[in-house]
């Protein structure tokens, strides 16, 4: 299944996983509501980069 992906989107990927957890952590135990907020909106950038880079690499 990974077999498809490359290593730089496979990093983009976890790394976006990893940063939901710690905004959750931010928001849920250290109650830091709005750098959970802000930490938390990088992940749809970063796939939405990722999606237009591919778009861009397939036309």
């Amino acid at each position: 299944m990974f077999n498809k992906f490359k290593i730089s989107e496979l990093v983009i990927l976890i790394l976006s996983i990893v940063i939901i957890f710690i905004s959750e952590y931010y928001y849920i135990v250290l109650k830091e509501h709005d750098r959970a907020i802000f930490i938390g909106l990088w992940p749809p950038t970063m796939i939405m980069l990722l999606v237009y880079i591919n778009q861009k690499k397939q036309q």
